[in-house]
């Protein structure tokens, strides 16, 4: 999307102080992330675990058309780019986000996706889905959060059709703050799990915090929903929005049907729908990926999207970087990549996925679970699991499986060693960092 610096610090006024420092350039999409900036973007300044004010001569030196700041820029830097001087950047980037949803032409339809596991899995999906006659745009990677969200409203063309945004929750009212950013009139819910329940006092909180997707919904809008979580299902009360299920229920509204595995785990099923039955092979392991995909199909059919092209759509869907992707190692080694991020709900799937591989051996590279409300139990359960189906686990910086502690050095050591009749996982919480021993160890 592109606007005048003008244009965007009289909407910003509207909200406290704003002033432009330089010339009325136009600008061209935004980053909080100097070492992704495009030329002639917004380059937002947030202080947060760090201060992006940091990074504004970096940022002007890849082109910045402008820098949304809180304080004046170096003498050298003003008469280089454009300064919209303001209280605080993260409040304002979620104004100008605002302001931007407005100028979409009233047809432009955004979807919210939230839920403990899949979320990102099924944003990868919807885009996909339904790309192929609607221009979508979609959330990058995991921008899901204050700045994330925002970003991908402003680098979305005037024109788009069809804005896939992925809402994360760390805790009470965040979903309902990226809501009134977004204004969805589709709201999906993958599924309620273990995962940030150390900040909502579990389960039945984070349905409450997920829930908040629903909430937002215009009653002209509609709630898609996972008819195999009870407590997703359960979301339908708290919405005026028409209810559209998915899932393996005989009572959804998109049924999951004659669900088969192909070698690689990859999952093949036909999806039965009120607009007919169509087939759909997907190209990503892992069971727990048809669910997503039968979100996608949901989706795509309340905003009209043609089965076959859907079909289509799913068979080339790929990932956000390190979500289930089948990697070789230098020795041969077949690798899962689920390193991003994981809460029990999430390693449960991940790990049967590794068992349904052909391999004469498994192994399970496994960091720590965060922000949980008992990790002494989840952990537990996971170890135990990985017993029961026969997978060996290598605990990476924690003894919270029960085993011994192994650091990062001594597992990219072992995954290295391993040969081409072995299949791994390789998944944890943000903070473990495997997605560093991923980049050490695959071709």
């Amino acid at each position: 999307m592109r606007w005048r610096a003008s244009d965007l610090a009289r909407a910003l006024s509207e909200h406290g102080p704003c002033r432009v420092v330089g010339p009325d350039v136009e600008i061209d999409g935004a980053s909080f992330d100097s070492r992704d900036l495009r030329s002639g973007q917004m380059f937002v300044a947030v202080a947060a675990e760090r201060d992006g004010h940091d990074f504004v001569r970096d940022a002007v030196d890849a082109g910045a058309a402008a820098c949304l700041v809180s304080r004046e820029l170096a003498t050298d830097l003003a008469g280089r780019t454009t300064s919209i001087v303001v209280p605080d950047t993260s409040v304002a980037l979620m104004d100008a986000a605002r302001w931007a949803r407005g100028r979409f032409p009233a047809g432009t339809m955004a979807v919210g996706i939230t839920g403990s596991v899949g979320k990102t899995s099924t944003k990868d999906m919807v885009a996909s889905a339904v790309s192929f006659s609607r221009r979508t745009v979609a959330s990058p990677r995991s921008y899901n959060n204050e700045q994330g969200l925002p970003v991908t409203i402003l680098n979305a063309p005037v024109d788009t059709e069809v804005l896939v945004l992925e809402m994360g929750m760390r805790g009470f009212g965040q979903i309902d703050l990226l809501c009134r950013i977004a204004r969805p009139a589709i709201g999906v819910v993958t599924r309620v799990g273990e995962a940030h329940t150390a900040k909502v006092g579990g389960l039945d909180g984070v349905a409450q915090a997920k829930g908040e997707l629903v909430e937002a919904l215009p009653s002209f809008g509609v709630a898609v929903l996972n008819a195999d979580d009870p407590r997703v299902l359960a979301m339908r009360s708290r919405t005026n929005a028409r209810v559209v299920t998915f899932g393996e229920s005989t009572q959804a509204d998109v049924r999951i049907d004659n669900l088969e595995l192909g070698r690689h785990g990859d999952a093949r099923f036909m999806a039965s729908t009120p607009d007919g039955v169509v087939e759909v092979r997907l190209a990503i392991p892992g069971r727990h990926m048809a669910s997503n995909a039968a979100a996608a199909i949901a989706t795509g059919m309340v905003l009209g999207v043609p089965l076959d092209a859907m079909s289509d759509g799913l068979a080339q869907a790929s990932l956000s970087p390190h979500r289930m992707k089948i990697v070789q190692s230098a020795s041969g080694a077949t690798i899962v990549d689920d390193s991003y991020n994981a809460n029990p709900t999430s390693m449960q799937a991940a790990l049967e996925t590794l068992a349904g591989l052909p391999a004469a051996r498994r192994v399970a590279v496994l960091g720590i679970m965060a922000e949980l409300d008992d990790e002494v139990v989840a952990h537990a359960r996971i170890a135990s699991l990985a017993t029961e189906l026969g997978i060996e686990v290598v605990a990476v910086g924690t003894d919270k499986y029960g085993i011994p502690e192994t650091t990062f050095d001594e597992a990219v050591d072992i995954v290295t060693n391993l040969d081409g009749s072995t299949a791994v996982l390789v998944k944890g919480s943000r903070v473990a960092g495997l997605d560093r021993l991923i980049e050490r160890v695959s071709c």
